[in-house]
């Protein structure tokens, strides 16, 4: 009989801790991912400029910029729509710039490159070719 009660209690003791450690580690990784969120919005700026698209938990996705960062929330502001939404940390599952595309500077430097190759080839070309004396090389 005391057999059978402390077998009992012990397979209670090890479901429970089972469910414990689970519990813990999805508080974990929900701590986690709040924390990555967090960082990711405090190294952005607030205003206009800062625009960011976020996708929650609940599969939402918000696009807009930042108006607002709290130690435990933000807020984005719809562009649009001049709709505001108070989003937790521990509800974001990602938080990413918006546009993510190639900057007016990028576009710049690209250009002027292009620009530099083509002309270069346009001098180097003649030189090398010696007015098409030559069927060899890049003639």
């Amino acid at each position: 009989m005391i057999k059978r009660i402390l077998v009992s209690i012990l397979s209670v003791i090890l479901l429970a801790t089972t469910a414990d450690l689970q519990l813990a580690s999805a508080q974990t990784v929900d701590t986690a991912a709040a924390a990555k969120a967090r960082a990711k919005v405090e190294s952005m700026g607030v205003g206009s400029n800062a625009k960011v698209e976020v996708k929650l938990q609940d599969q939402t996705k918000l696009k807009g910029y930042l108006s607002a960062k709290e130690r435990d929330s933000f807020t984005i502001t719809d562009s649009k729509t001049g709709a505001t939404s108070t989003v937790r940390y521990a509800e974001v599952v990602e938080v990413k710039k918006a546009g993510g595309g190639f900057s007016t500077k990028g576009w710049l430097i690209l250009g002027a490159a292009a620009a530099g190759a083509i002309t270069t080839w346009f001098i180097i070309k003649p030189v090398l070719c010696d007015g098409g004396a030559q069927s060899r090389g890049p003639c």
